[in-house]
């Protein structure tokens, strides 16, 4: 088994070969460069993985591209939510408006302690998920069965749909798409 010293110098060989790939998925010099220091993160993140005398490149390539893929896909969910959002300042401002701050403002945080007291079995794969992952890629990050990743997904929406039950019906059901 290779060091990880080794390991890294030959990562930083690739990285010209990264950048020129990136610049074609991306069209955009920084944008490149955070899809290439992407890869390299999850590359020296998942070192383990790899198997020493197979296609170090090709690894790279592979993470690059699902990197990429994975980041245009939330990109393309943030994007359809801003698209479909209607425009506030069609409508007159009343005294509600800042009520319905506050209001928010503590569902976050009711939000934010029912995630705190999933245990982090529950919560990793939910927030994975949450952010776009499919169940195949959050199974090989975790080193788990997928059914278990779907199980644990399953328990944590059900945990938190119990956590939040006093905003309803319709906040639930957002939980569970």
């Amino acid at each position: 088994m290779m060091n990880t010293v080794t390991f890294n110098n030959m990562l930083s060989d690739y990285r010209p070969s990264l950048m020129q790939s990136a610049l074609k998925f991306t069209q955009n010099y920084d944008d490149a460069g955070d899809l290439v220091q992407d890869t390299l993160i999850k590359a020296i993140r998942y070192e383990e993985k790899y198997e020493e005398g197979t296609n170090l490149r090709g690894w790279l390539f592979t993470i690059m591209r699902n990197t990429f893929i994975n980041n245009y896909r939330a990109l393309a969910r943030r994007t359809a939510v801003m698209v479909q959002n209607v425009d506030p300042w069609s409508y007159p401002v009343t005294e509600n408006t800042s009520k319905n701050q506050g209001e928010g403002k503590f569902m976050m945080e009711d939000i934010a302690k029912a995630m705190a007291r999933l245990e982090p079995v529950h919560s990793v794969p939910f927030l994975r998920y949450f952010e776009g992952y499919k169940y195949h890629e959050i199974a090989d990050e975790l080193d788990i069965p997928i059914g278990t990743v779907k199980t644990r997904i399953h328990v944590a929406r059900r945990l938190l749909k119990s956590s939040l039950k006093m905003y309803g019906g319709d906040f639930a059901r957002r939980i569970e798409d």
